[in-house]
């Protein structure tokens, strides 16, 4: 570990359904960017290096979205890891201050998307989820529904079969998440729906209807980052949320020699990155107050539960029953309303993730406001694959 870094300002745009919003992605990150830069009392000029995420777009599309803040000839970078691509921004411009590249970095994440389920850009090469997709098909029949939901349905599934897990307890997960993004005004969606509303949506892929997947969505998130010395030199001490642990992992060889459903879902890639922010940040799971993590889909969220210790191996669904993961319980999962309501624009999620944690950390959240909160958690997949994990708390005076 090097020197201590800081997220001292946070912003986002409102999540909008494709084509809802007269927006291309310059203007999505003039605006995340913007509020970030205004959040931490900073000028763009102060920056010195940036990082930019998103899946679909052409090269230096990072650049050309940046450029909307100013034009200072700092190095950008662009990167790419499906969706988890914001906290790898994040995680990348985490690392350049914390080497001592750096004093203060800007991390933004974006997203304009086609309408309609995810599917294959390129045909002419390998598919990244040709691993996956072909364990996939040796332990279940492939179906004909969107492959995302299949391979997160047949995690969901395995998990029923092996600790008895229900549909109801799924359901639940969204339940939780829809309720949660009513007070968000960031989200896409703010409905409410009753537990029957949900069990009784199209069903796209068994168990998971259609009220248990994240929509398309278009946005952008933003985050300013950097060194304790830039805190103390900007007096951004009462603002500034610390990173004390964050890591990633990607796929080890047990997600596909283990011919299971949960491990092609990043099981294991997600344990070990909690594991290690978990032991440098000298936190645990039950130190945390307010979770984000990555619900893509409902069956998502209840295994998460247990591969970042929230509960142990097979008891996701006690814990959801037991209403631990809300407002009133041991933790509050998803305030944002999650993936599931308020939306996943691949290359954005991961930085708002972060916003909503931070304004948590300084007390902005509102009515979606949890009470206390100290350290927060963040957890953001993608398949093919890499887990982020990230654990925030207070600056410590």
């Amino acid at each position: 570990m090097g020197r201590k870094v800081f997220v001292v300002g946070v912003g986002m745009t409102k999540f909008e359904k494709p084509g809802a919003r007269d927006w291309d992605y310059p203007q999505m990150v003039k605006e995340a960017g913007e509020a970030a830069l205004k959040d931490a009392g900073i000028a763009y000029s102060e920056i010195q290096q940036a990082v930019a995420g998103y899946c679909y777009g052409e090269s230096t599309s990072g650049e050309r979205a940046i450029y909307e803040l100013g034009l200072t000839g700092i190095p950008i970078y662009n990167v790419n890891n499906n969706c988890s691509t914001g906290s790898t921004a994040l995680f990348l411009a985490k690392q350049l201050v914390e080497g001592g590249l750096t004093e203060a970095a800007l991390a933004v994440g974006f997203e304009k998307m086609e309408k309609g389920s995810l599917g294959a850009k390129y045909m002419d090469r390998t598919n990244p989820l040709d691993k996956h997709m072909m364990t996939m098909m040796e332990l279940r029949e492939f179906a004909p529904a969107p492959p995302a939901p299949q391979i997160f349905g047949n995690a969901g599934r395995e998990h029923m079969e092996k600790y008895g897990s229900t549909k109801e307890q799924f359901a639940k997960v969204s339940l939780k998440n829809h309720k949660h993004s009513v007070n968000n005004p960031y989200s896409q969606f703010r409905d409410e729906y009753s537990l029957d509303d949900i069990l009784n949506s199209k069903m796209v892929y068994e168990p998971l209807t259609k009220l248990q997947c994240c929509p398309t969505s278009e946005g952008a998130g933003a985050a300013v980052v950097v060194s304790e010395d830039f805190v103390k030199k900007h007096g951004l001490e009462k603002q500034a949320v610390e990173i004390a642990g964050m890591a990633m992992a990607t796929d080890f060889q047990s997600t596909f020699d283990e011919k299971s459903c949960i491990k092609l879902v990043g099981f294991d890639m997600t344990q070990k990155a909690a594991r290690q922010a978990y032991e440098q940040s000298g936190l645990g799971p039950e130190d945390m107050q307010v979770v984000e993590l990555h619900d893509c889909f409902s069956t998502n969220e209840l295994l998460t539960y247990e591969a970042l210790g929230l509960a142990e191996a097979g008891k996701g669904g006690d814990l959801i029953d037991s209403g631990a993961v809300t407002y009133g319980g041991r933790w509050v999962v998803n305030p944002s309303g999650g993936l599931i309501s308020k939306g996943h624009p691949l290359g954005a999620t991961g930085l708002a993730q972060c916003a909503e944690l931070c304004w948590q950390l300084r007390g902005l959240s509102e009515k979606r406001q949890v009470p206390d909160v100290k350290a927060a958690l963040q957890h953001n997949l993608g398949l093919g694959g890499a887990a982020v994990v990230t654990v925030y708390r207070r600056a410590q005076a």
